[in-house]
């Protein structure tokens, strides 16, 4: 079964990517919804606009998926957290576990 499948997220992540493309300097939040999106792509059957955008966008940004790893790696043990402010966009592991009702 090689047919193509549409994604739940095609639209939103759409939107992101063509934000990200209009970027010239990305910052460490453009680093890493780019890693997002290349891994939630990687192995998508269908969605090719995507992936093709996202190569040329790591083209532009001069990255390689390596390095875009690395980046993000440090990025994220540099203490990085998304925004914790509830939106309707929010999609991902933005999720608090902590039970802030324990003394």
């Amino acid at each position: 079964m090689n047919e193509a499948q549409n994604h739940p997220l095609y639209s939103t992540d759409r939107e992101n990517l063509d934000r990200l493309i209009g970027i010239d300097v990305p910052v460490n939040i453009d680093f890493v919804e780019l890693a997002r999106l290349l891994i939630r792509y990687q192995d998508f059957r269908g969605a090719e606009d995507l992936n093709s955008d996202i190569e040329k966008l790591m083209n532009k940004w001069s990255l390689n998926r390596d390095e875009l790893e690395e980046k993000t790696r440090k990025i994220w043990s540099e203490g990085f957290r998304p925004n914790s402010s509830p939106s309707p966009d929010n999609v991902g592991s933005g999720f608090d576990t902590s039970d802030s009702s324990q003394a």
